[in-house]
């Protein structure tokens, strides 16, 4: 690997399946860095500070961007959502590859400062299936789940901006790809050259 870690950036619409997939490449790929999102929504049933979010008051997150320390940030459904720019930094210049799970305008932000990362956009299979998804959930009434279809249409428009789409039809598959993107990137050529370098040199 080259001295200059990568990112790697997962987005999808809500329902597609993004929080459970980030945890199971974090899982996997456990030599990946990764960036925990701060948010400032209370925390859904079973989800941990720290481990699913790092969730702060909407004082402190507005603070930490006048301050300038969020590499990333957006917000949704009136909740702050974001990423340290002091974690992508510490990651990127110890030559660690860091991935991270964003929203689109979140990963819209990074794409412009971060042209050579990778960015993924996870779809669920159909539509039918999203909204059985967030029905499903049970954590949300019905408008909030008509804002949620509302978002992911808006979600869809920024697709193909991604460098990959992956289809959450079957989990274990959606993770597999997900995985063998990272893993051909982290092969590229360019990524090695230093090392070839070295055996040329030696």
């Amino acid at each position: 690997m080259s001295g200059v870690g990568q990112i790697f950036v997962l987005s999808g619409p809500p329902g597609a399946g993004k929080s459970t997939i980030a945890a199971r490449v974090r899982e996997d790929m456990p030599d990946l860095a990764y960036s925990v999102s701060l948010t400032t929504r209370a925390p859904r049933p079973g989800e941990t500070d720290g481990v699913d979010y790092h969730f702060v008051t909407r004082e402190g997150f507005q603070q930490r961007i006048q301050a300038g320390e969020m590499a990333e940030y957006e917000e949704i459904f009136g909740n702050l959502y974001g990423t340290s720019e002091k974690i992508v930094r510490r990651a990127l210049d110890q030559g660690r590859d860091l991935f991270l799970d964003t929203d689109v305008n979140g990963a819209e932000q990074l794409q412009k400062r971060f042209n050579d990362g990778v960015f993924i956009f996870l779809l669920p299979p159909s539509r039918k299936v999203l909204e059985e998804r967030l029905r499903g959930r049970a954590t949300e009434d019905e408008d909030q789940v008509r804002q949620r279809l509302e978002r992911v249409r808006y979600e869809l428009t920024k697709a193909e901006n991604y460098t990959h789409l992956v289809v959450n039809h079957d989990l274990d598959k959606a993770v597999a790809e997900v995985e063998a993107i990272i893993t051909a990137s982290r092969r590229r050529t360019e990524r090695h050259l230093k090392l070839l370098e070295e055996f040329q040199a030696s």
